[in-house]
Parts: C-alpha cells; structure tokens; sequence
C-alpha cells in the first residue's frame, strides 16, 4: 500500500490534465465530425507559448493561462476560417488531409525556431509537497488537476447552459436543421474549433511546471488523447475526463508493477479490453 496509494494518486493527476487535452479533440470531433490531426502539434506550440512567457517574460505559466488560452482560441478561430476550411470546402476527407498538413508545418517551424533541444522552466512550487497522511503530493500537480477539473466544468456549463453552448450542440446533431433557424454553421465550427484550441492553450500551462517542451512533445500527448477520446466514447465529454483518470492511473500502476519498460503496454491493453466490451467505448451511443 506504501507504492500502490502514491501510484494512484500520481495517476489520477496526472490523468485530470490528460483529460483537458482530450477534451478539446472531443469537441472538436463532436462539432466537426473529424479527428483533428494538428491536436498535438498545437499543444506543443502552446507549451511553446507558455516557455517563451515564462522564460523570456517572468509570467508564471498559471498566471499566463487565461492570456494564453484566449491567444491559442484565436489561433483555432483563424486557423479554421481562414485555412482548414477555405482549403476543405466542407468535405471531412479534405478537412483531415489539412489538420494534417498544419501539423507537419508547425513540427518543421518548430524545430526552425527552437531545434530539438528540450526546455524546462523553474516555478517556486515545481518541488514543493504537501503532506496528506502517508502521502506526499506534488503541488504542481495538484492544482494542474485541480485547475483542469475547474475548465472542464466550466466549459460543460458554457455547452449546456449558454445560447451558443445551445447552438454549437445543434449544429453538432443537426447542422441542416441548425442553420434553417437562423444558425450559421461555419461560424460554429471555427468557434467549436477554437474553443477546443483554446483547451490546449490551458493544458499547456498546467503541464509545463512538472514537464518538458520540445517540438517532438505533441506526439507524445496526442497518441494519449486519442487514446482517452475513443476509451471514453467518441464526442462524449464525461467520457473523456473519466478516460483520462483512467489513462493516467493505468500509466502509473503499469510503471509501478512492470517497470519502465513493459509499463507502457498496460494502456493499450486496457484500450483494447474496454473496447472488447462496449466497442463504442465507456460513454459513447451508437449513431
């Protein structure tokens, strides 16, 4: 219990910002229908963002959270009306081919800007603990998790309780329909994708005080956000903060029992198992 109780922990920490990360592709996937090949490209571009503020500025990354979110937002705004759309023209199998396409321009600007050198940044709580009986619980990741729990609900309560949180949930079931009431779907699907950019932009500044940035980190956290979006059920949010607790977890407790290299496998075995049983994944509902 001295090894099981700390992995645990960890896990579930680690996994509340998995499921941040999730939860933009999940809205986007939910408005857009399409799986937004430049995810994790634009993360490590936030993390980027949130380094250079940090280091070069002084801006403390959960200060900077609410100034990079609202900039990585109009990054997904611009980026959707001005690019993926004008290039796709409404066809999903041409909106997939231009995510992809962004995401190999911002891999190679990156590495032109930054190399491949990997950068860290230091916070005055980065090392601090806090006791909590046995346990000793890393500060930055506690209000990473924390802060990740806050946007989660928050941006579930813009969805269910606001007009447009309204229209972006009828243009996702009904696009047709939406816009025969006066709804213009092109205009929720860059905002739809902005606001899942903006996720990003959040994530990024919770991640950075215990994790690295490099222009190689965006593979790292997509293949974690795909995985959490199809364990949880494609477009459902509570399906992707629950996938993520048990993504993170998962990772932990394989780290723990099988070491660094076998560690990994416990992921894709539980993605598989689940899938076994409710192939639409935890939460998600046939079409």
């Amino acid at each position: 219990m001295a090894l099981l109780m700390p992995a645990l922990v960890g896990g579930l920490l680690t996994g509340g910002v998995y499921a941040l990360v999730a939860l933009g592709l999940t809205l986007i996937y939910g408005v857009l229908h399409i799986v937004n090949f430049a995810h994790g490209s634009l993360l490590m571009m936030a993390m980027f963002g949130a380094w250079l503020l940090a280091a070069k500025f002084g801006l403390d990354p959960l200060v900077a959270l609410p100034l990079l979110a609202a900039i990585m937002f109009a990054v997904g705004w611009a980026l959707y009306r001005f690019v993926i759309g004008r290039v796709a023209h409404g066809d999903d199998r041409a909106i997939l081919l231009a995510t992809l396409g962004v995401a190999v321009v911002l891999d190679n600007l990156a590495l032109v800007l930054f190399t491949g050198d990997t950068r860290t940044i230091e916070t005055p709580y980065a090392l601090q603990m806090i006791q909590a009986g046995p346990l000793l619980i890393p500060l930055a990741k506690l209000i990473a998790f924390a802060c990740a729990l806050l946007l989660a609900g928050a941006l579930w309560a813009f969805l269910a309780l606001t007009d447009t949180g309204r229209a972006i949930r009828a243009v996702a079931r009904e696009p047709e329909g939406a816009a025969l009431v006066g709804i213009r779907p092109d205009r929720i699907f860059a905002l739809a994708y902005g606001i899942g950019i903006a996720c990003l932009g959040a994530a990024a500044c919770l991640l950075l005080p215990s994790f690295y940035v490099s222009p190689q980190v965006g593979g790292v956290f997509v293949l974690v956000a795909f995985t959490v979006v199809v364990l949880g059920g494609m477009g459902s949010f509570p399906g992707a903060v629950v996938g993520g607790l048990l993504v993170g977890i998962t990772e932990n407790l394989g780290g723990l029992y099988l070491g660094e290299d076998l560690g990994p496998i416990c992921v894709p075995l539980l993605f598989i198992a689940v899938l076994l049983v409710r192939p639409t994944g935890l939460f998600g509902s046939v079409r």
